[in-house]
């Protein structure tokens, strides 16, 4: 019986690929350095604004330390003053967590993402309380694929491995789900794609939002 689903952020619950690229490539320019064309930041996402920046530096081939402080002050810094420009809803997801939500099955986002910007976004695009509990990167926490938080968010929910389901949307989280020996579904509305995903352990792919309910339906049976 799913008691719990646990959702990654970026490319999962909500589209953000053109916020970080806005705001990326703002901080590139502003330094030099060529921008990014947006669908490759959907390679370059899901371990950290630390990593994001080292990779892009690295993509255009000019990482300093130097320049990676002066990317990453200026992009954190027009980020977090408006973390929910150009993000969106994915179509027909909200519809379906709201039915999640009304099976009384508990919602959870854990992200690599800033936590002051993972509960700002969230908030400001599904509003205050709609998933039960909301995490993302705090000094001193490991990032995902570590399972660490992922296994402290079921211990304070009194929810065991095989009442709980992990959903994502890239290798990272597929290992995150295997890590903290969970069900994993990917979702291929996201950021990367159905080969990514198997090879990292997926036990089942979302093509659609609905398909997240026929999941849960299946391993409620």
């Amino acid at each position: 019986m799913i008691k719990l689903c646990i959702f990654d952020l970026d490319g999962t619950v909500l589209d953000t690929i053109g916020t970080i690229a806005y705001y990326a490539n703002n901080a590139l320019e502003k330094n030099g350095v060529a921008p990014i064309e947006v669908e490759e930041y959907k390679y370059l996402v899901g371990t950290g604004i630390a990593n994001l920046v080292r990779k892009m530096l690295e993509f255009r081939n000019c990482y300093s330390e130097e320049l990676y402080g002066r990317v990453y002050h200026d992009y954190d810094t027009a980020y977090n003053a408006d973390v929910a420009y150009k993000t969106t809803v994915f179509d027909g997801l909200r519809e379906v967590l709201d039915r999640i939500k009304s099976q009384g099955i508990r919602m959870a986002i854990v992200s690599n993402k800033p936590d002051f910007a993972a509960q700002t976004v969230i908030t400001r695009l599904y509003g205050d309380g709609y998933f039960d509990f909301v995490t993302g990167q705090k000094p001193g926490a490991p990032l995902k694929p570590d399972p660490t938080v992922v296994l402290s968010v079921m211990k304070d929910m009194n929810v065991c491995p095989e009442d709980c389901i992990y959903v994502g949307d890239t290798s990272t989280d597929m290992k995150t789900g295997k890590n903290a020996r969970l069900f994993t579904v990917g979702v291929l509305w996201g950021f990367r794609g159905r080969e990514e995903l198997l090879e990292n352990g997926a036990d089942r792919l979302a093509e659609k939002p609905q398909d997240l309910l026929d999941c849960i339906a299946t391993l409620s049976t």
